[in-house]
């Protein structure tokens, strides 16, 4: 995923708690992405749809904690090259207050350019 979360390690915006598939960066920031966006929106569930995975996210409606990093929990059921997989994360509240500062930010530097 090309954008504005490019500078920012998937590691730091979320944190897989089981995966029966390995994750590349960019199936990890479509996952963020899509679950982030059911973050703020609250809804139920999103499509991902990658070249080589796709599938749903669904919000899982509860917080997790992962050794010291927690946050809303989110569970993907996809199909990839390799099959059926089965991804459940959640965002960290770093990457969370990292996300919502840049939405807070991204209005005002619209605004100056106008």
């Amino acid at each position: 995923m090309a954008g504005e979360d490019d500078d920012i390690p998937y590691w730091v915006l979320i944190s897989v708690l089981f995966s029966s598939v390995p994750l590349t960066a960019a199936l990890a920031m479509s996952l963020h992405q899509v679950a982030f966006e059911l973050y703020q929106s609250g809804d139920n569930e999103g499509a991902v749809d990658q070249p080589l995975a796709h599938g749903v996210v669904r919000n899982a409606r509860r917080d997790a904690m992962l050794g010291t990093s927690g946050g809303p929990m989110f569970e993907a059921e996809l199909e990839t090259e390799r099959g059926k997989a089965e991804v459940r994360f959640l965002l960290t509240r770093q990457g969370l207050a990292l996300m919502l500062q840049r939405a807070e930010a991204a209005p005002a530097s619209r605004s100056m350019m106008n």
